[in-house]
């Protein structure tokens, strides 16, 4: 299967964790050898756990399937830029790439902790020159998932402003 592939299942979970209330629409997958180890969908409201964005979700399912914590090799697939969280969990599980849908300047800047820093600034600062990241995979389908940065999305909606 290819980026295009695994990202259409992460859109697919992103869709399942946009019914339920309060979540934001983003979905992971983590691949090994071609097969999907882990996958996950944003769950901080439903589990009331601000650390559960789906990448972590997605890790701690790894972690179970392997019996291990460390994914060197893996692939993580995430509907949205992985924030600065879920980055540093990546480089501490081992991961060795990263590939994403919707860029951040896509969308809403609510889905960001600070919007001068990105993805390649964290893996920069952890001195990871092994971690490679592609970003854009099916992005305008990734950007339709989250309010555009144009957009006024409701207050009781806005997680991080």
């Amino acid at each position: 299967m290819a980026d295009a592939d695994f990202m259409a299942r992460a859109i697919a979970l992103a869709k399942q964790g946009e019914r339920a209330a309060g979540s934001s629409p983003i979905g992971c997958v983590i691949v090994l050898h071609g097969e999907i180890i882990g996958e996950g969908k944003n769950e901080v409201e439903a589990r009331c756990d601000p650390t559960a964005h789906a990448e972590v979700v997605a890790m701690r399912q790894a972690g179970e399937t392997l019996g291990r914590s460390q994914f060197r090799g893996a692939t993580l697939y995430s509907t949205l830029q992985p924030c600065g969280m879920c980055s540093m969990a990546s480089i501490w599980a081992g991961i060795s790439r990263i590939v994403y849908g919707a860029e951040r300047e896509q969308v809403h800047q609510m889905y960001f902790e600070d919007r001068h820093y990105d993805t390649m600034d964290f893996i920069r600062d952890a001195f990871k020159d092994d971690l490679r990241v592609t970003g854009g995979v099916r992005a305008a389908e990734c950007a339709a998932l989250y309010y555009g940065p144009e957009d006024d999305p409701p207050r009781e909606a806005q997680a991080n402003l």
